[in-house]
């Protein structure tokens, strides 16, 4: 199997059986979307959704937000993991956002990184899901499911997993892909024990047919043919 045709294969299953996939967090504009990306880092997005609304209640954008005390933020985030860091990156990214973009978030990848707290998964969640653009944020689930996938190998870091996916799956289908990805290994690709019985790509995974020598599939029988 090449590397194309491996992508291909994957690409049609995701497309056929979760053709809706989208972010769980909520939100419902570009402003709430950076606070729940940045509450979001090891946190759930169950507990961040929990935390937003009364934090959207009390600071409706970035100009509420650029005026609020620290004690104020980290009062309503208090329950989210590391709250004392993500109270500075909250009130340092609104604050840049007030002074440097009229409040607005903004649309360029740079101009994202420019803001506190927000390292190139967020940039990346923003341009995809707001903008939509063809970026991928590559998270510890998107790492974990393209290596055990076969959709990139030894990667050595999430940049070069982004690089290597971008140049492979329809610049059409990345916003998308990020999302499937995600939600894989959110609910059956798990970390430590992967749900392979529930899994819909097992006769086109890698980490499935190195852990059951037994079985016939495209990637036991080609798995050094990918070039």
């Amino acid at each position: 199997m090449t590397r194309k045709e491996r992508y291909r294969a994957i690409v049609d299953r995701f497309s056929t059986r979760m053709p809706e996939a989208a972010t769980e967090l909520h939100y419902s504009n570009p402003y709430e979307l950076l606070v729940a990306v940045i509450l979001s880092a090891q946190c759930t997005d169950k507990r961040v959704n929990i935390i937003t609304p009364p934090f959207f209640e009390t600071f409706p954008d970035a100009q509420a937000l650029a005026a609020a005390a620290p004690e104020e933020v980290f009062a309503l985030i208090r329950s989210c993991s590391y709250p004392n860091n993500k109270t500075k990156s909250l009130l340092g990214m609104a604050r840049r956002l007030v002074d440097e973009f009229g409040g607005r978030v903004p649309d360029d990848i740079d101009d994202l990184l420019s803001l506190p707290g927000v390292g190139r998964k967020t940039a990346n969640v923003i341009l995809s899901v707001v903008y939509n653009r063809p970026a991928m944020a590559v998270d510890t689930h998107v790492f974990r499911v393209s290596e055990r996938l076969g959709l990139t190998t030894r990667s050595r870091s999430p940049l070069e997993t982004e690089r290597t996916l971008t140049a492979n799956i329809p610049e059409d289908r990345i916003a998308t892909a990020h999302h499937w990805l995600i939600l894989h290994g959110r609910y059956v690709c798990k970390a430590r024990r992967p749900d392979c019985g529930a899994c819909f790509l097992t006769d086109l995974c890698r980490y499935y047919a190195r852990t059951n020598p037994g079985t016939t599939s495209d990637a036991s029988q080609h798995d050094n043919d990918d070039v």
